[in-house]
């Protein structure tokens, strides 16, 4: 299992999205919130990503296809 923390963010088009649920729905993964500041028309989420790393490519590869901004956070551990 692979472990990824990104900070997602989201613009004006993209904050009504449900990215993080769908990510962990249509990839397999267990999201956990770390840190986050929404407004309505934008924002901002640290997400901690787990589940195989090929899951975890082809989730954020997803969101970024969707047009939220994905970025690494911290420490990206392999276990």
């Amino acid at each position: 299992m692979t472990k990824r923390r990104v900070i997602l963010s989201y613009t004006e088009e993209t904050i009504a999205e449900p990215v993080i649920y769908t990510i962990s729905q249509e990839f397999n993964l267990v999201a956990n919130i770390r840190q986050a500041d929404l407004g309505e028309d934008r924002g901002w989420i640290i997400v901690e990503f787990e589940g195989k790393k090929k899951n975890i490519d082809e989730g954020i590869a997803w969101a970024i296809s969707k047009g939220v901004r994905v970025d690494p956070a911290g420490e990206r551990a392999e276990l």
